[in-house]
């Protein structure tokens, strides 16, 4: 099982940037997805998670300019980011609740099962 996050970069203030995050392996089932960050220094921070359901709650840092998604069909989460600032860079990380297979088919409930981080840079 695997959480791919990719989409990271260098951007100016004022910019925008598109994260995804996609889920591969033997998943049966893949529960609340959220987007983290951490800077430099910084404790990490919940940004923003989004239930199966497509119920979703926001830090207040980003209320209004970050918009979470997900496509299930996919199995891929999304972090649309606009009017970016100097304080949101950061590494990104993604994380889920799931339910995967192990070899012998028996199943294994994760919660906040982690996957790599990305890195967004926003330049003032």
């Amino acid at each position: 099982v695997q959480l791919q996050a990719s989409g990271g970069g260098l951007v100016q203030a004022g910019g925008s940037l598109r994260l995804s995050c996609a889920a591969s392996g033997r998943i049966f089932n893949l529960g609340t997805m959220r987007w983290y960050r951490q800077a430099p220094g910084k404790q990490r921070e919940l940004v923003a998670a989004i239930t199966s359901g497509g119920s979703t709650n926001y830090a207040d840092s980003v209320k209004g300019r970050f918009t979470i998604s997900r496509d299930n069909a996919k199995k891929t989460m999304y972090l649309q980011m606009n009017s970016l600032k100097s304080e949101d860079t950061a590494v990104y990380y993604c994380s889920a609740d799931l339910t995967y297979a192990r070899t012998d088919d028996t199943p294994v409930a994760v919660a906040d099962y982690w996957g790599q981080g990305t890195l967004v840079t926003v330049s003032s």
